[in-house]
């Protein structure tokens, strides 16, 4: 066989290894290098075709035992200060574990007064937000209190995002299957491995601001002291980019919001897919959601509901001011991008899962994709019945009174004489 005959079968069989390659990996789901913080990964499955295992079969294990364990209550709720206590005694004396909380927490009046928590206060490592960055060393979150937890625990991790274990003890609940009654066991059990968990998808977001067009603004320098505040909080990732432009880039759980603020104007967007107008939004806002967020916001302005385990990003508008505007589905893989208008008569704003809101202006773009990094949230029994239980129980989803049964007699009118 010739020289040139090999080449071109090596190019051939390295093209189709690199095919298969990209072939394996599933977009928003396990993949051959996924990990979850430092010490958690997908179990092997063996009947996995080409990596690509069934969701149902997703399950967790651990490298090394899970050592450090990041502890997320709800603020400003004191019904949860003697289970927080509770668990933290749990995890430190009985499990001999690390246990990490925000310093504000810790600070806690309640738990100051509490002689007999003393000592396992004292052990707790603190943090604070934006500040403190704890994301290679945490190996497993436990969140007490609503969806709002979850949420929360999502944007300390800007990256790999350890498995998270939410408790039920919030207003609504719809991400946090668990009963704090069987804790310890419940716990006991994610420390063993072999959970079920639903890779809820994240989706990555950068917004580039022109600061040049702006009167009176200079582009950021500086450190992480000298960042602007937002309504009080540190917006993350910001990074100086050519011609004046500076970029914020966040990884979201639920939804990225576009509204028009506090103008009384339609708001008037451009949406971009893959770099092609799609169309122009004029209403109240739009709405770019995760599947788990198509239950929250989404949900709320008219959009479906889509299972966690499905790829996809949810485009929904706000009000909008056409009869024919209906909420869309997109693939994971592609890229929104959402800009002002240029004939828009007032800016608009921008919120991530409903934190660091900013205003978008001319010149200002929005980039929207699937975040490679999602959040592994361990099931309480399993993806399919757990998400559909919360759809009964927290959203009463198809919940109405039974139709009585017919009575076992005969209609008149069909019976012969």
């Amino acid at each position: 066989m010739s020289n040139k005959c090999l080449k071109s079968m090596s190019a051939y069989l390295l093209s189709a290894s690199v095919k298969s390659f990209l072939r394996a990996h599933f977009l928003h789901g396990p993949y051959p290098a996924t990990h979850f913080g430092p010490k958690a990964c997908i179990l092997p499955n063996p009947t996995s075709v080409m990596h690509i295992q069934d969701p149902a079969s997703q399950r967790l294990t651990w490298n090394k035992p899970p050592v450090n364990v990041l502890v997320i209550r709800k603020i400003r709720d004191e019904s949860l200060a003697e289970p927080f206590k509770e668990l933290c005694r749990f995890l430190v004396e009985e499990k001999q574990m690390m246990v990490y909380v925000e310093r504000r927490v810790a600070d806690d009046a309640t738990l100051s007064k509490d002689e007999a928590f003393g000592s396992i206060r004292n052990q707790l490592c603190t943090f604070r937000e934006g500040y403190d960055d704890i994301s290679d060393c945490i190996d497993l979150i436990i969140c007490l209190g609503g969806d709002g937890t979850l949420l929360y625990a999502s944007s300390l991790f800007q990256g790999s995002v350890p498995p998270v274990m939410a408790f039920h003890l919030g207003s609504l609940g719809f991400l946090t299957p668990f009963k704090f009654e069987s804790y310890k066991t419940e716990v006991a059990k994610v420390f063993e491995g072999n959970a079920a968990i639903t890779l809820r998808s994240r989706l990555k977001v950068k917004v580039v601001k022109d600061m040049l067009q702006r009167t009176g603004e200079q582009p950021y320098s500086g450190g992480p002291q000298q960042q602007p505040e937002h309504n009080g909080l540190l917006p993350h990732g910001h990074t100086n980019t050519d011609a004046g432009k500076v970029t914020l880039q966040l990884q979201v759980l639920n939804e990225v919001v576009v509204d028009r603020g506090p103008s009384s104007y339609l708001s008037n967007v451009d949406l971009y897919l893959d770099g092609r107008l799609i169309t122009s939004v004029q209403g109240d806002g739009l709405i770019v959601s995760t599947p788990t967020g198509s239950t929250a916001y989404a949900a709320a302005a008219g959009a479906s509901m889509i299972h966690p385990n499905v790829p996809a990003i949810m485009v929904t508008p706000i009000c909008p001011h056409s009869l024919s505007f209906r909420p869309i589905v997109v693939p994971a893989g592609v890229e929104l991008m959402i800009t002002l208008s240029p004939d828009a008569r007032n800016t608009a704003w921008v919120s991530f899962d409903g934190r660091k809101r900013q205003e978008i202006q001319h010149g200002d773009c929005i980039k929207i994709t699937t975040s490679c990094y999602p959040v592994p949230s361990i099931c309480c029994h399993d993806l399919v019945y757990d998400w559909f239980e919360s759809l009964a129980q927290c959203l009463h989803w198809n919940v109405r009174k039974r139709q009585a049964r017919l009575a076992d007699t005969s209609d008149s009118s069909d019976t012969e004489n």
